[in-house]
Formats: structure tokens, C-alpha cells, sequence
């Protein structure tokens, strides 16, 4: 037991703790509050709590227990709602509250899926769960060795051992460390497409399986909306939603929505196969700064049992502003704008924990990062931004003019980049769609073109453009109008699936063609853009014929 010196907000001080380590769990006051050592110096610890410690005075208790901060994992995680600790939160209408009473355990029905006597590897199956999600749900053993003992199939609560594999005990829920990563046999090389039924996404700016995409923009840009679109039509198997230090209203209504909507994949509930960790603006501060890695270690804990898993961290601009205040309430020396000098290598952390692996049993699983960046006043020349487009292969920018112009999703396509597209070219070219990369290229070329030309028609004038400029200005307006806006209220185009996508874009492409031609015949240009373009622009609000990909 120690005895706490220094009380300033979320940072805390005790002395007497001699054999706690960095980053060991700390119970501060008579209430346990939790709290983790970032800090030693001599006889005193820094402790960074983890809820409101209001209440606590010098001279109070203090425990340390010995390990690292963890997360239960088990089969309660899908559909769940959880804080920054992964403690259960309950709906309370316009917020999220904590449950302060712990609920009775749940039974899960167990099925072993191996006999007694049977030789594991680490991180195979000894068996299933029923009823946990929208996903199989594997329960492994972390070590190898003979199973000397396997429970009969029935139910059973997530603490009770239902395998014994060597000396150890499995069960159904165990906890795992949230700051290290979960080992993995091989790291993949070859990069396999998220589709995320995004047109400006999957066309222009595609993210791999295993790959980080960060989304930096303004306040009023659509990062929310966007992110939620992919939550909803990627083609994940489980979505861990994290909303770290965003409004608590806003919150509670992504996971009402959620709970309403249907699985297009499954048919059943969305939040089926969905992971919330919710730490609000009205939470405590410190578990933000907690929250990303109990995010990714739940998503590797999917990736485990074979499942493409997507993160989407709404977002990490406050988690960088947490940092930025317990530093400076440790005395820290400041770096740019005030962030910690460990910023760059924090952000790392966190993104380099994305990669699509071999599993140590043998599957293959995925982890993707999308992390929206909230610049203060638009700058994204700010710290946290620059210094995320170091560490992620894609960047999704969102344009504050765009937005106005009521153009969403709102990404720019000339600020905006995807360092993986050509070789995700080729994964296409090999999967039945070999046009995708001059697709591609040729829709990037002519938005290009359309912006260069539009900067100038503003200063001379569109009307003293030669023909063939003012068609290139008509197939950049095409473009954007009937491929890259896309409407998230809309029932038929809210989700694109490829081949949908592929169509759109090659109707507007011919048309664009015929028009070049017209314009080098010698055609006026009034004549061209005079033509009945609505019908084209319109097909994206055309429900699909038989046989085609995807809702709508």
C-alpha cells in the first residue's frame, strides 16, 4: 500500500510503491479509482487516473496490483458498448452513462471443437461460442500443448475454465494488455482491397486490408458522417467504432442508430458485428489517452480468429489533446503547440498496430486504421496532422469548399493521396476487374485537369475558353456530379459496390470521349454543353438490375 502525495486533476502522486513498475495498474483512494504509473522518481510514482478524481486528498490509499493495464475479452464484446476501459456503458436516452451496479454474468453456450489428449499450437481453437455476434465466435489458447481436460458442450459463465491446455486454464473471457501488441506468425505482403462502398474512396483513394488511412478536415467537413458510412458498408467482419472525446449526444445517437440498422451482409443487426468503445466528451479526460489502444487490442483479438477487422478512431486529435494536458501538468517540457515531444512516437504506436498477418493458429485476419484528425481551424499544417501523414499510406482530405458546396463525401482528390493504388491495380487486374488502374488514372487525370482550367476560367472567364478546355471543364463537372458525390440519406446510392461503381464511372468516361470528339470536329462548345446530360447524372439513384453487386 502507498499513501498519495499530489492530487492535480488526472495526474496523481503516491510514494511507498516500491515494486510498481511503469505502466503498472494503481487503485487510488478508499474507491479503487483506477489509474496507471507513467512516471518514477526515486520513492514516488506518477499515476495518470482513469475517472474523476475529485475526492481524493493527500494522505489516501493507494494499491498497486501488479500488472499492466488490461482488457477483458470475451464473447460480450460484439454488439457491446463500452468506455475507454472497457467497462459496459448503458443508453440512457441522450447520453451514455457508466452501469455502476455490475451486472450478473451472462452464460454463453460452449462447443469444444477438439477431444481431451489433442496437441495445440498456440492460438488454436479449443472451441466455439454460440449467440456472440454476427462472427464465429473461436475461443483459443494462448500457449501450446496437450488439452488435459475439455468441458462437454452446454453453458457456462465466461470466468468458469472450460479447457486445460498443459498447466493453464481456459476460458472464456481472459484479459490481455492494452499498450502491447498481440504476436502474429507473419506479416502478409500482398495487399487485398477494403471496399468500403465509398465511390471517391474505392476509385480514386483505395486503403488496403491491413493498411491506415488517417481523415483530416475542419469542423462542418462530414468526418462523422463519412466514417460512419464506412462503419456501416465496408466489408469488414467486425467494426470496433471509437469515439474518443467527441460530443456525448452525438455518441448516443451513432449507437441508437446502429442498434436500428440492418446487416446488409447478414441480414440481422448491424450492431451484431459491432464494437462501440465510447469515451465522450463528458468522460473523464485521461481515458481518451486509453481508449485507441483498448480499441486495437479488441481488433486483434478478432484478427485472431481469422476476421478482417476495421478501427475507425473518431478521433485522435483529442486523444493527442489529453496527452498534451497531462504533460503538461507533469511539467513536461512543451513541444510544438504545446504537445509532448513523444507525439511522433505515440501516433506510431497506434497506427503501426494496422497490418493484415498470418495468425500464430494459422489464419489469415487483417486490422485497418481509420483515424479522422480534427485540425483546429481547418490548419492541417497543425502538429498531430503532420506528423499522422507520416505513419499512415493514405490520406482522405476532407475541403471546407467542397462541403459548402454541399459536395459529399467531401474528400479533395487533389490534396488527398493512396500510396498503395498501383498495386492495388494489380490485385484487380488478377480478380476479374482489369480496368480498374486506367480507370483509375483516367478519372484522376481529367479532376486535375478540371481544377487547373477552373482557376483559370475564374479569371478570364469560362466563355473565353477554346472548345476542347471548356469540354475537359464539362467532364471534371460530369465527374463529380454523377460518380464522386454520393448521398448517405439516400436508399439506393448510400452504399456503391465495385462493379456499380465501375459502370457509373465508364458511362461518364464514354460520354466524356464522345464529347472530346464532337469538340475536335470542330463543334461549338455552347452546342456541346447545351446536351441533355440528366439522365447520365441520374443513374446513381437507379436501382441495379438483376444480377448486379450490392444493396442498390
Amino acid at each position: 500500500m502507498g499513501v498519495l502525495t499530489r492530487v492535480d486533476g488526472p495526474l496523481v502522486e503516491v510514494c511507498g510503491l516500491p515494486e510498481a513498475g511503469m505502466f503498472t495498474l494503481v487503485g487510488l483512494g478508499t474507491a479503487g479509482i483506477p489509474g496507471e504509473v507513467v512516471a518514477i522518481r526515486g520513492d514516488s510514482a506518477t499515476v495518470q487516473a482513469y475517472e474523476y478524481t475529485g475526492g481524493l486528498a493527500p494522505g489516501d490509499p493507494a494499491e498497486a496490483y501488479g500488472e499492466p493495464l488490461s482488457a477483458p475479452l470475451g464473447p460480450h464484446l460484439l454488439g457491446g458498448v463500452f468506455d475507454g476501459l472497457l467497462r459496459p456503458l448503458t443508453d440512457a436516452g441522450t447520453w451514455l452513462t457508466a452501469v455502476r451496479s455490475a451486472p450478473r454474468p451472462k452464460e454463453w453456450r460452449f462447443t469444444p471443437a477438439v477431444p481431451q489428449g489433442h496437441e495445440l499450437g498456440a492460438g488454436e481453437p479449443v472451441g466455439t461460442v454460440e449467440g456472440a455476434g454476427a462472427v464465429p465466435y473461436a475461443v483459443l489458447t494462448p500457449v501450446p500443448g496437450r488439452v488435459t481436460a475439455i468441458r462437454p458442450p452446454g453453458r457456462c459463465a465466461p470466468d468458469v475454465p472450460v479447457a486445460s491446455v498443459g498447466d493453464r486454464d481456459i476460458t472464456l473471457c481472459r484479459r490481455r494488455p492494452v499498450r502491447s501488441p498481440a504476436p502474429y506468425r507473419e506479416r502478409l505482403e500482398e495487399l487485398v482491397p477494403l471496399v468500403t462502398g465509398q465511390r471517391v474512396v474505392d476509385l480514386l483513394l483505395p486503403v488496403p486490408r491491413g493498411g491506415a488511412a488517417a481523415v483530416p478536415g475542419g469542423f462542418g467537413t462530414g468526418k462523422t458522417v463519412l466514417l460512419q458510412q464506412i462503419a456501416k458498408w465496408c466489408d469488414a467482419d467486425v467494426v470496433v467504432y471509437v469515439g474518443c472525446g467527441e460530443r456525448g449526444n452525438e455518441m448516443a445517437d451513432v449507437v441508437a442508430e446502429l442498434a436500428e440498422l440492418t446487416d446488409p451482409r447478414t441480414g440481422g443487426r448491424l450492431a451484431d458485428r459491432t464494437v462501440v468503445i465510447a469515451n465522450t466528451s463528458n468522460m473523464p479526460m485521461m481515458a481518451r489517452e486509453a481508449c485507441v489502444h483498448t480499441a486495437m487490442t479488441v481488433a486483434e483479438h478478432f484478427r485472431d480468429m481469422g476476421c478482417d477487422v476495421v478501427v475507425i478512431a473518431d478521433s485522435t486529435s483529442r486523444w493527442a489533446e489529453a496527452r498534451r494536458e497531462f504533460a503538461s501538468r507533469h511539467g513536461e517540457l512543451p513541444a510544438e503547440e504545446g504537445y509532448p515531444a513523444d507525439l511522433a512516437s505515440a501516433l506510431a504506436a497506434f497506427y503501426e498496430r494496422a497490418g493484415r498477418v498470418t495468425t500464430l493458429g494459422g489464419r489469415i485476419g487483417s486490422v485497418t486504421v481509420i483515424g479522422a484528425v480534427s485540425p483546429p481551424g481547418g490548419d492541417m499544417t497543425e502538429p498531430v496532422t503532420t506528423l499522422t501523414q507520416r505513419f499512415v499510406r493514405c490520406l482522405w482530405s476532407l475541403d471546407r469548399d467542397l462541403a459548402y458546396s454541399r459536395h459529399y463525401p467531401a474528400v479533395s482528390w487533389a490534396s488527398s493521396f493512396a500510396r498503395d493504388a498501383d498495386t492495388l491495380a494489380g490485385w484487380y487486374a488478377r480478380h476479374g476487374m482489369p480496368g480498374w488502374g486506367e480507370r483509375r488514372r483516367r478519372v484522376a487525370s481529367i479532376l486535375a485537369e478540371a481544377d487547373r482550367l477552373g482557376l483559370l476560367a475564374e479569371l478570364v472567364g469560362a466563355e473565353s475558353l477554346p472548345a476542347h478546355e471548356r469540354v475537359a471543364l464539362l467532364a471534371g463537372r460530369m465527374l463529380r456530379e454523377g460518380v464522386l458525390r454520393q448521398s448517405a440519406l439516400s436508399a439506393v446510392d448510400a452504399f456503391s459496390a465495385p462493379e456499380r461503381t465501375a459502370a457509373l464511372t465508364d458511362g461518364i468516361l464514354a460520354a466524356v470521349a464522345e464529347c472530346e470528339a464532337m469538340a475536335a470536329r470542330g463543334v461549338p462548345a455552347e452546342e456541346i454543353e447545351g446536351r441533355d446530360f440528366s439522365r447520365l447524372l441520374r443513374a446513381k439513384e437507379q436501382r441495379a438490375g438483376p444480377g448486379a453487386a450490392g444493396p442498390g
